[in-house]
């Protein structure tokens, strides 16, 4: 068996330094993230893997992260137990405006990074002193998983704010993906799966129009989809529950005859990562609320996918 995850770690930075003004601007953007505010961070989403493989007696072989800084965290956290040094890591730094990326993490023992590349995205805009708007990379990365190759593409998809001002991106980008997806399932006949923070649900236009090719022909499966009917969600705003988490799959992943076969898809919705206040009850243990340290994991709970070797 072997788990592949996707997780938004919501905000994981460096610690800021001290400011040397009460009002001046920190790099990440939170209140006092200082070091052992950083320190409890990383111990806690290397601790919502160490659960996972307690549940699932294995690690996920591949973990697409999305809401880190740099690649320094990402160093920090796969040196932690469970991870061991055992994980090599694929990031790019993107033009975000804050200053957020998608990564990979890969067990080396098990996975060969082929290629990697980031899919940039520019959008024009009229503001003062600049014509452009960037927003998350795709990161896509070809891996070889026992002679076979799997292409990934990691997504953190622009956020639904004032008004969802940003679904034409969220459009934009995900036709651009489909367009690289359909040529590598229809002419070089290999895997894919896409993963990420989609900023809509399964059930939403974009997501369900990317499953099929031009002749209506589906190219591609969401196992989230019956999740979601089913009311399983990995964040939360405000009353309602939202599945933006997701990891989709090309329907070579469920022959039986593949290395991989699919066999289902969770929400990891453990207790021990789930609020603590009784008013939130079933929904994730974040690390801010607002300014608010609260000094949770991530206000998203992962999500994986679990396949038949």
């Amino acid at each position: 068996m072997e788990l592949f995850s996707f997780y938004n770690v919501e905000n994981l930075f460096l610690p800021d330094p001290k400011p040397k003004h009460k009002l001046d601007p920190t790099i990440s953007g939170l209140k006092n993230w200082d070091e052992k505010r950083y320190e409890n961070k990383l111990f806690k989403i290397a601790h919502v893997f160490q659960l996972m493989k307690e549940e699932e007696d294995v690690l996920p072989f591949m973990i697409g992260l999305s809401e880190v800084s740099g690649r320094k965290v990402l160093e920090d956290l796969v040196k932690m137990d469970p991870f061991n040094s055992e994980y090599g890591i694929v990031h790019y730094n993107s033009m975000d405006e804050r200053k957020v990326d998608v990564a990979l993490l890969y067990d080396k023992n098990k996975v060969e990074v082929v290629d990697s590349e980031t899919i940039t995205f520019f959008f024009e805009i009229i503001k003062k002193n600049t014509n452009y708007d960037t927003t998350r990379d795709v990161l896509y990365s070809k891996i070889r998983y026992k002679g076979e190759i799997i292409n990934v593409f990691i997504a953190h998809l622009p956020s639904k704010r004032e008004k969802d001002i940003n679904k034409p991106k969220r459009t934009f980008i995900l036709n651009e993906i489909r367009g690289r997806i359909l040529n590598i399932v229809n002419e070089d006949k290999e895997h894919v799966i896409l993963c990420g923070d989609f900023n809509e649900n399964p059930d939403d236009e974009n997501l369900v129009k990317i499953l099929y090719d031009d002749g209506h022909e589906k190219i591609l499966e969401n196992p989230f989809q019956q999740l979601f009917s089913t009311r399983n969600y990995s964040t939360f705003h405000y009353k309602s529950g939202l599945l933006y988490d997701q990891i989709i799959l090309s329907k070579s992943f469920f022959h039986n005859n593949n290395v991989l076969s699919f066999q289902n898809a969770q929400v990891f919705n453990s207790e021990k990562i789930s609020s603590r206040n009784r008013k939130f009850e079933g929904r994730p243990f974040r690390t801010y609320a607002g300014t608010r340290y609260l000094g949770g994991y991530s206000d998203h709970f992962p999500v994986f996918v679990k396949f038949k070797v």
